[in-house]
């Protein structure tokens, strides 16, 4: 070992070291060509390096002579280091004046550091650390050096974090614990940072557990294991092994056997729990975006690694791991499977809290296993409801419009099914029941179309498609207000929620007459196109081509009026509206606009209408026209709706004469099982008198993927709705439109409140529609007023500020207060889903929102908010607004 004449080893030089203090030499601009290093006289680098334009010689000298040497050999555009482990008086005076500053010059690394940041100073808490650090800054520094320091003064932190960043290969700004988690799926660089030396590497991760926590600690840990880019699957793993709770015999031992991935330790449980929440956080920002992939492997591995810890019954409980959502979808088939079986109290909230369970995982939105689960709840409510029988068509047009079209969207869903057997399986039982009582309805609804059919008697409380541009456009019309008629081909009701959600999502207003139900149209028979859609334009019963609907609508709107064919709609490249379709509509002198979107009547030939949702995405000319009508009131709704293809579930007949799917000519042929004969006026095809068939499963003809033309109540029944651009004046006759969807898809409901049908009662309304009468207590209808209620009504603290909130802005009539807040009171949970709350509480479902930001206004003392919004959950901290208006405790009612 080299030794200095005091007995002390000599460092060794490294060429960092070496390049840092000629850097220094050089900056000084001392004259001296030669820097003599107190270093051991060792040398791996190269002979000469370049430091900026200087070639420098690097020479070990054992001895004065062997310095003396390499000085008479030095080429003249050289300078040199000497590396020497003789002290000042070894080597002399005179070769000492060749040497910067006259003396053999000692290497102390964090020397070299200061100068090496052009720093005056040193912090303390930064020399204090090994030597190795000093030496590992000056290896590890970039090409063009660290950056000066601001402030004269090179702290620990600001070193530890430029080192770090370089040995890992990040950016300053990601040195946190997200930063580092995502660093960790970079394999090259993490298998690069696990071949530094592993005291440099213990530096750099006990400052990265100081300033990014428990995450960058362990999941340091896991590289310097060797398992660096499970860092992410081991922080899921980790939040099911430490959750809280006391572990048994069989976590324990899977706590050991963790151990490995982490170097023989193991996180504390506060550490666990910043660890697992940091991934998870990552992972549910990563399921949401461009990374889902990567985030759904990292899942996968996250399972693989709990099962080799032998831990599979923590992946069961586990909010994120596919496990956790498999056994869950599990629980909620069998408690289907028995609510199913036997309806009761217990099974119907058991089947409702394990879909609740499936909703509290994180993987519930991914896919479409959740959104059928949610609508096979739904189906299973509506099989618990009262069934009653319609006994004019009246009624039993307004059953598709306000229930049974809601349950055809379920049921096509339930139709379409899954891939897991265990629901697979219940979710066919479910559809089965489903479809036997719909049946039932549709055999009601065809017995009471042909009874009305043939009787021919005066509308009344019924709108038929020929009277609907007499009875619902003209009169919007002749009040001086464009339209645009909008005809969706072959929308059933079923279709037409998910399209009129979707309009009122693009903050179009939903109007109904007089603010009452949705109105349903009745078709004419047989419903197909060439006799439902000519008898809407034309207004008479009639079969026609597009000609003849041009004709008529301008017979019965004026020669103004302009109707657009499906090949009329389309445009070139860049442009997603023929010009005069465009230009039509924005143009005020043309009162009424007609559209025909053709896309549900296509899909039925060649697509598949059971499995798509239509809305402004999938429908996208609706969107287009929607766009472009801005200004206009849209008459929304089609010429006839469609039933489905039902695979080997249907029932084809062969019969003479049938010419399409779903009618045939009577022929003097009674009608078989799941028809019915119907003659009349109205019956436009096959010298009216027809057999149409009222169950789904039957079809005459070559298969499609979807029919029309028969007697169920989805072909027959036409939804209509009328749109306003969100805040424009309502037609008069109409208002905003209450919430659509039944209670019994919002939500459960109480299945002891009955529900009949009954003749309207009222004369000379717009449409005379039959509503639904309570036999009871109507599903929704509220509660006596709470006493507290009453009481903030009539409060000193409330009166004021409302009167200072909402000085010229709208106001809550006290009624409507109450209404609200009534229904969040009766809530369980005190809270309710936006929709219901506008249902319980009487609002119009497009205002909900600007009511509840009313009442919040109101509401709010110094700040603080009794009403909460959480996306579409409404809260009430009763609590609260008792303490905020001094109203008593609950126990004062």
């Amino acid at each position: 070992m080299s030794t200095t004449a005091a007995g002390i080893a000599a460092p060794r030089a490294t060429e960092a070291q070496v390049r840092a203090m000629v850097a220094d030499w050089l900056r000084s601009g001392r004259p001296e060509r030669v820097l003599a290093l107190k270093a051991r006289p060792e040398w791996s680098g190269p002979p000469t390096i370049q430091v900026r334009d200087t070639v420098v010689r690097v020479v070990p000298a054992v001895s004065s002579l062997a310095v003396r040497v390499a000085l008479v050999e030095l080429p003249p555009e050289e300078r040199l280091v000497v590396l020497t482990d003789r002290d000042d008086d070894d080597l002399g005076a005179g070769l000492l004046s060749y040497c910067s500053t006259q003396t053999v010059i000692s290497i102390d690394p964090w020397e070299i550091v200061r100068t090496h940041f052009e720093a005056a100073a040193l912090d303390p808490a930064l020399v204090r650390q090994r030597r190795q650090l000093a030496e590992a800054l000056l290896e590890h520094a970039p090409p063009g050096g660290w950056p000066p320091v601001r402030g004269g003064v090179v702290t620990r932190d600001g070193a530890m974090q430029l080192l770090a960043a370089r040995l890992l290969g990040l950016a300053v700004d990601d040195l946190d614990a997200t930063g580092l988690l995502q660093w960790t799926l970079r394999g090259t660089d993490v298998v690069r940072y696990a071949a530094v030396d592993a005291g440099l590497r213990s530096i750099i991760a006990g400052w990265l557990a100081e300033t990014a926590g428990a995450t960058a600690r362990w999941a340091i840990a896991a590289v310097d294991s060797g398992h660096g880019t499970d860092a992410i699957p081991l922080g899921l793993v980790a939040g099911l092994l430490w959750d809280g709770r006391a572990p048994t015999a069989e976590v324990a031992a899977a706590r050991v056997r963790f151990e490995q991935y982490l170097g023989g330790t193991a996180p504390r449980e506060n550490e666990a729990a910043e660890w697992s929440t940091t991934v998870l956080a990552w992972v549910t920002r990563a399921l949401g975006g461009e990374d889902r992939a990567e985030a759904q492997r990292l899942l996968g591995r996250a399972q693989e690694l709990a099962r080799g810890l032998q831990a599979d019954r923590l992946v069961g409980r586990s909010d994120l791991l596919p496990g956790g959502l498999d056994a869950r979808f599990a629980t909620f088939a069998e408690e289907l499977r028995l609510a199913l079986r036997k309806p009761t109290s217990r099974t119907l909230e058991a089947a409702e809290a394990a879909l609740r369970m499936v909703a509290r995982h994180r993987l519930a939105a991914v896919g479409d296993q959740y959104p059928t689960a949610v609508l096979a709840m739904r189906a299973l409510r509506w099989l618990n409801t009262p069934d009653d029988t319609p006994m004019t068509l009246a009624e039993a047009v307004h059953r598709q419009t306000a229930t049974d079209g809601w349950l055809d969207r379920a049921r096509l869903r339930l139709w379409v099914g899954v891939s897991d057997p265990a629901l697979a399986a219940v979710y066919r039982d479910l559809h089965a029941a489903v479809a036997a009582r719909r049946d039932r309805h549709d055999e009601q609804f065809a017995a009471l179309l042909a009874a009305a059919t043939a009787a021919d008697s005066a509308p009344g409380s019924l709108l038929y498609v020929e009277d609907v541009v007499r009875r619902v456009v003209k009169p919007v019309v002749d009040a001086g207000r464009p339209v645009l008629l909008l005809v969706v081909d072959g929308m059933s009701v079923a279709a037409s929620t998910e399209l009129v959600e979707s309009a009122v999502a693009a903050d179009w207003w939903e109007l109904t007459p007089d603010g009452g139900p949705r109105v349903g149209v009745v078709a004419a028979l047989p419903s197909v196109t060439e006799v439902s859609r000519t008898s809407l334009f034309t207004g008479e019963l009639r079969r026609g081509g597009q000609a003849d609907e041009r004709a008529g609508l301008a017979k019965q709107l004026g020669s103004d009026a302009v109707l657009f064919h499906k090949g009329d709609l389309l445009s070139g490249a860049g442009q997603s509206l023929a010009p005069s379709v465009v230009a039509a509509l924005r143009n005020p002198d043309v009162r009424t606009v007609a559209a025909v979107v053709n896309t549900i009547d296509d899909a039925l030939d060649r697509s598949d209408p059971a499995a798509t949702a239509w809305t402004l995405e999938t429908v996208r000319l609706v969107r287009h026209l929607l766009d472009a009508a801005r200004g206009r009131v849209v008459v929304l709704l089609s010429d006839h709706g469609h039933v489905v293809d039902r695979g080997p579930d249907g029932d084809l007949r062969s019969t003479s004469g049938a010419l399409s799917a779903r009618w045939r000519p009577a022929g003097g042929n009674a009608p078989g099982d799941g028809e019915t004969r119907i003659t009349g006026r109205r019956v436009v095809l096959g010298d009216g008198d027809v057999v149409l068939p009222w169950r789904e499963t039957i079809r005459y003809t070559a298969r499609k993927a979807g029919y029309h033309g028969g007697a169920s109540a989805a072909e027959v029944v036409i939804p209509l709705a009328m749109l306003t651009s969100a805040g424009e004046p309502s037609p008069t006759g109409w208002s905003p439109a209450p919430v659509a969807s039944p209670a019994w898809w919002r939500g459960p409901v109480d299945l002891s409140n009955a529900v009949t049908l009954s003749e309207p009662t009222q004369e000379g309304t717009l449409f005379d529609v039959a509503a639904p009468v309570p036999a009871a207590v109507e599903p929704g209808t509220l509660g006596a007023t709470p006493p507290f209620v009453t009481a903030l009504l009539a409060s000193p603290r409330y009166k004021q500020n409302r009167a200072l909130r909402l000085a010229g802005r709208p106001v809550l009539p006290d009624e409507r207060v109450t209404a609200l807040l009534t229904a969040l009171h009766e809530a369980d949970g005190r809270r309710l889903p936006m929709e219901a709350l506008a249902a319980r509480s009487g609002v119009p479902a497009q205002r909900i929102g600007n009511v509840v930001t009313i009442l919040r206004r109101v509401l709010a003392v110094e700040g603080y908010q009794a009403v909460e919004v959480d996306g579409e959950i409404v809260t009430l901290d009763e609590r609260m607004l008792r303490e905020q208006f001094e109203l008593g405790s609950s126990r004062d009612g």
